[in-house]
């Protein structure tokens, strides 16, 4: 496999990645934190980071609207849930 390939297929993996999340809105940040290490704003970190490397200035907002494919505060709004 050659390394566009790779590249292209990686990308299908994450935005696949990004649907499911977005399916699972019932899923919490602090449940995907405590079970898998990082949540979505983790994903919008990695996501901000990975542009600036590529000379793509984001701020932490827009690279969270990528991930959430919304606002995050509207987001958070409508699918965050009260811990007990």
């Amino acid at each position: 496999m050659d390394k566009q390939l790779e590249t292209e297929i990686e990308a299908a993996a994450f935005r696949r990645l990004l649907e499911h999340l977005d399916e699972r809105k019932d899923v919490q940040n602090i449940d995907l934190m405590e079970l898998a290490g990082f949540c979505r704003n983790c994903l919008g970190k990695w996501y901000q980071q990975a542009a600036a490397e590529r000379g793509v200035e984001l701020d932490k907002e827009q690279a969270r609207e990528v991930i959430y494919k919304m606002p995050y505060a509207e987001w958070k709004e409508k699918y965050q849930t009260p811990r007990d």
